[in-house]
């Protein structure tokens, strides 16, 4: 995983609000704790509210709104076609979350056109 995208999913973690401790997040990321530490810092000093310090934890003090994701026309119908097969399949463990994923993402995005059976 590049830099960036653990970055981005650093912020996604943050974003429940809670206090996350560097161990937790090298393991969920599969970095060193030293790496965690620094992509902290480097967040702080962007201006992306997280606080916290080494041996405490880290924690957003205030909502992060990241701006909206644009598909194109080829991605949505993908992304409904993919949801559509993992909803159909009873057999599948995660069949009931595709398909309220698929019904939030239509109505999220309803220019993509996304049927919501």
């Amino acid at each position: 995983m590049n830099r960036d995208q653990r970055l981005y999913d650093l912020v996604q973690i943050l974003r429940d609000g809670k206090l996350h401790t560097a161990a937790e997040l090298s393991g969920r990321m599969g970095v060193s704790t030293r790496t965690i530490w620094r992509d902290m810092a480097m967040m702080a000093a962007t201006g992306i509210p997280v606080e916290g310090e080494r041996g405490l934890g880290y924690i957003l003090r205030t909502p992060l709104v990241l701006p909206p994701t644009a598909l194109t026309p080829d991605e949505a119908e993908v992304l409904g076609e993919a949801l559509r097969l993992i909803a159909e399949d009873d057999a599948h463990p995660r069949n009931r979350a595709a398909r309220t994923l698929l019904y939030k993402i239509a109505t999220l995005l309803p220019q993509a056109g996304l049927p919501v059976d």
